[in-house]
């Protein structure tokens, strides 16, 4: 299929775009006020006193105080997620010294303005820290707009990857959506053991047939080098989601890291940066690239590639970051007109890399676009029109260059056209019913695992459910009602660490779902599990009075989740309460409870600040 802005855009694309457009207009006004109220001409560093511009350059070399002095060339801000222990963040570490470099050939200058935290879901998984883990997108946020709000920049580069971070960057900088930002990520990993492989050795880990040793060893194995985890989590969703939103140097995201391609790519977004500026006549502020129609672009391709769950709850908090109000019913009806185009694991076995070999971000972006599935006429950092995307950077005599990405995917199994989908319809729905709200992802799940009636168990924690499987009580079919998991309760925990349990049960041929209030992430594989449920247990939602027994239903095709009881019994009931567990406040999780208790729900954003 052949690429073309001139496409009629596809009949539900438009009007969910309109709605979400014609819901937000209040809020979106004040938003691009707030954003107008902060441009000024000349450098931002120019409205400052003597004093505080003097304090702003003290420790430069003399030619960057001399051009900062000067007041007429950009000074980009440098926002960094980088640490050592984060694979995926460790090639960040030379980054600003490449920019700085490069931003210096244009007259420009660079500074290090901050950096933030940076979690790794993959150490924190299963643990206590997992706690700390949705909100540290928030304080990301926070420490983003800490650095920004020296005024001494004139546009910014965000370095960052992984699954809060990158949502926490882009927040906090729509703060300051007067400046121009480009995104800079680092490349996935190369290929280790198979995502298959590891799976099926976690697997046997849980049945007891290998101990720790053999766990390790594939653990190591998968997990090897600096670059992203392989798989298709919220990681390398939030890349492709980049390159949807216009907000890389096109082609950037799958590309290895620490080869000379990744280098050229981190100085040109520099230097691209600095010809975005409103010292130039190409000003490109964030606040006019990210809108609802890059935002609607964003989602479709989330749903195309099968991405993470955890964008139905980052990516509506990004949008209210920029004054925009979206929500399920919208990320449903997108999902519905959406065919789903990749197979990635946990969708498929490939992995990233045999996705970015196989066309990659191009392909699909080039696809949907054909099929007028994406808005062609936005605005992106590299100029008018998503068409930029639809290209793949080479590397040739130490000169980027640009060439279309293939037409025909090089993997069908993996990669597919629009005329030939995997499914007809995106990997997620709303599922609604007497227990209230909440998301599925269906993109890994079979057809024959997607209707789940069968009594349900309750757990409290995920560990009380392993206790279950290990003690051989789950030896039957039912539906896990894991709860008092949600963003007020306990900061709402990813919960990998039941899939392994529950996979061995459904590949015993038992039926088996997950119901809960928290989350599972893109990794959430082939379970069917109703996630992010709200009104949360806590809160006094329904979740918290099912009981042991009850029978639950789990319809994906009707799109509903039901108790089968009575509405009159199921008000009548006393809701259970949860008790703090011996040291629930350690790691660090006393420090949060602020945010724990000023969150909102997950079809807010669950944000604590918005």
């Amino acid at each position: 299929m052949t690429s073309s802005s001139k496409t009629p855009l596809h009949s539900v694309i438009a009007s969910v775009t309109e709605r979400i457009r014609v819901r937000s207009i209040a809020s979106r006004n004040a938003y691009l006020k707030k954003c107008q109220s902060m441009r000024r001409k000349g450098t931002q560093r120019g409205q400052l006193s003597c004093s505080n511009l003097a304090h702003g350059f003290a420790a430069c070399n003399d030619d960057d105080k001399a051009l900062i002095r000067l007041e007429e060339a950009a000074n980009i801000a440098i926002v960094s997620a980088y640490n050592d222990m984060l694979s995926a963040h460790k090639p960040l570490e030379y980054y600003p010294d490449l920019i700085r470099e490069a931003v210096s050939e244009l007259g420009c200058t660079a500074q290090f303005a901050g950096g933030t935290p940076a979690m790794c879901d993959g150490v924190t998984q299963g643990a206590e820290g997992m706690e700390l883990s949705l909100f540290s997108r928030d304080t990301i946020a926070m420490s983003t707009a800490i650095a920004l709000t020296h005024n001494m920049f004139d546009a910014v580069l965000c370095l960052g990857v992984c699954d809060k971070i990158v949502p926490g960057l882009l927040i906090g900088a729509l703060s300051f959506g007067h400046l121009p930002l480009i995104m800079i990520p680092a490349g996935p990993m190369s290929t280790g053991l198979s995502n298959d492989e590891k799976a099926r050795i976690r697997q046997l880990y849980a049945e007891g047939k290998v101990g720790r040793e053999a766990l390790l060893d594939a653990e190591a194995s998968a997990y090897h080098g600096e670059g992203t985890c392989t798989f298709y989590g919220t990681a390398n969703s939030n890349q492709m989601l980049m390159e949807a939103m216009g907000l890389h140097v096109p082609g950037t995201a799958f590309v290895p890291p620490n080869g000379p391609l990744r280098e050229q790519l981190t100085r040109t977004a520099a230097q691209q940066v600095c010809k975005i500026t409103s010292l130039t006549p190409n000003y490109t502020p964030l606040c006019d690239v990210v809108d609802e129609r890059s935002l609607v672009n964003a989602i479709v391709t989330l749903l195309a590639t099968g991405g993470s769950t955890n964008h139905s709850i980052h990516w509506i908090a990004i949008a209210r970051a920029a004054g925009i109000i979206i929500d399920w019913q919208d990320f449903s009806e997108l999902s519905e007109a959406t065919p789903l185009l990749c197979r990635i694991y946990p969708n498929g076995t490939a992995d990233i890399n045999h996705f970015h070999a196989a066309g990659g971000t191009g392909f699909v972006i080039a696809e949907l676009l054909a099929a007028g599935l994406l808005h062609a006429d936005v605005n992106t950092v590299w100029g008018k029109g998503l068409h930029h995307y639809i290209q793949a950077p080479t590397l040739a005599g130490g000169s980027l260059h640009w060439q279309k990405s293939p037409s025909i995917s090089a993997d069908r199994e993996v990669l597919r056209p629009v005329t030939e989908p995997f499914d007809p319809h995106g990997g997620m729905k709303l599922l609604t019913g007497q227990l209230g709200r909440s998301i599925i992802k269906v993109s890994a799940v079979k057809p024959e695992h997607r209707y789940v009636k069968a009594p349900a168990i309750v757990f409290d924690t995920q560990e009380t459910l392993k206790e279950a499987f290990d003690s051989g009580e789950l030896e039957r079919d039912f539906i896990a009602v894991v709860r008092f998991q949600g963003p007020k309760a306990n900061g709402m925990p990813e919960l990998h660490k039941m899939t392994p349990y529950l996979g061995i049960l459904q590949e015993r041929g038992f039926k088996v779902a997950l119901v809960t209030d928290g989350r599972m992430s893109g990794a959430s594989g082939k379970i069917p599990a109703a996630i992010h449920l709200y009104p949360e247990a806590i809160a006094g939602g329904p979740i918290a009075k099912i009981q042991n027994g009850d029978m639950l239903v789990l319809d994906t095709d009707k799109e509903i989740l039901e108790i089968l009881i009575s509405a009159d019994e199921l008000a009548q009931r006393q809701p259970a309460r949860s008790e703090p567990a011996a040291n629930s406040d350690n790691y660090g999780r006393d420090l949060f409870a602020g945010l724990r208790a000023n969150v909102g729900t997950a079809e807010e954003g669950a944000a604590t600040f918005l």
